[in-house]
């Protein structure tokens, strides 16, 4: 156990001695002049020595004085810093952004280093989900969704519009619609089927073709495997050209057919109770900008579109 005087002595001493002055020791503490002189005077008591002659205006030091003031001084300097460097460390801020797993894992995933990059106090957790998250109860702070943009209780703002053209392995050598026969067509199983549901049927009419399953053709249920097929040459899959996008760079895939079928938008949504919150608009900042970097990178068309 240490055997020290009040602190709140200690503190009223090292400032006046620091100042030379009771007075501005007052000011700087925010109490009066009196009270600086009782605590010191508190000091001085259980010290049994006298630490200032007073003056008029201003305090000497005593021997004794100075013999406490200087290790006093470099302690509440050295806590000073260490309350300074507490204070700028930040608990680092975590922001849940949910999307469905194929926009996950082939067009956030990709990108995320750079978020670090420019924003290193906040921690990005992904939730990949096919079930629509409800923004409100907590479970994310912001979505990415594919649909029409009106969402109950939330912000949304459009980042890019979907479409989609059937892709396959450049190994393939599918170059016109006549090419299609004898390879399978790759299906993506759709939750819910509307006008805008990008399906071979609507794109052979779209094309003027006459639609005809195959008893070869392949269904998925998750986007991700129909693109993984796809890749592989196991056929010719729908896929979205966002989604692809980097298999078209890499060469991996080809767009080699027209036409294109015009889906829903990837909208970036948020909770009305979160908009207001600067780790969230960091990640909206981030989110708009990669969507704009990426129209712009892909403006040029694709290969055979």
């Amino acid at each position: 156990m240490r055997k020290l005087p009040p602190l709140a002595t200690l503190r009223a001493f090292e400032a006046a001695a620091r100042h030379l002055s009771f007075k501005r020791a007052a000011d700087e503490l925010g109490v009066t002049p009196t009270a600086i002189s009782h605590q010191v005077r508190l000091l001085e008591e259980t010290l049994g020595q006298k630490l200032f002659e007073r003056r008029t205006r201003r305090v000497i030091m005593t021997s004794a004085a100075q013999t406490l003031y200087t290790p006093l001084r470099d302690s509440f300097d050295a806590i000073a810093r260490a309350v300074e460097r507490v204070s700028a460390i930040k608990a680092a801020s975590t922001v849940t952004l949910t999307a469905t797993t194929v926009f996950t894992s082939k067009w956030l995933a990709p990108r995320v280093a750079s978020f670090r990059q420019r924003f290193p106090g906040i921690n990005l957790r992904l939730l990949a989900s096919e079930d629509v998250i409800d923004l409100r109860t907590g479970a994310a702070d912001i979505a990415v969704r594919y649909g029409a943009g009106t969402y109950p209780g939330c912000s949304s703002q459009l980042l890019f519009q979907e479409m989609f053209a059937p892709v396959c392995s450049p190994h393939l050598n599918v170059r016109t619609p006549a090419d299609l026969e004898g390879h399978a067509l790759i299906h993506s199983e759709w939750r819910q089927l509307d006008e805008s549901t990008p399906t071979w049927p609507r794109w052979y009419a779209k094309a003027g073709l006459p639609y005809q399953q195959s008893g070869s053709d392949i269904v998925f249920t998750d986007e991700t495997h129909a693109i993984q097929a796809a890749v592989a040459g196991q056929g010719i899959a729908l896929a979205g050209v966002t989604l692809v996008a980097d298999e078209l760079t890499a060469g991996n895939l080809r767009a080699p057919l027209g036409p294109m079928l015009a889906g829903r938008g990837f909208y970036l949504v948020i909770p009305d109770n979160h908009l207001d919150d600067g780790s969230v608009e960091a990640v909206r900042e981030w989110l708009t900008g990669e969507a704009a970097r990426f129209v712009s990178s892909k403006s040029g068309g694709m290969d055979g579109l």
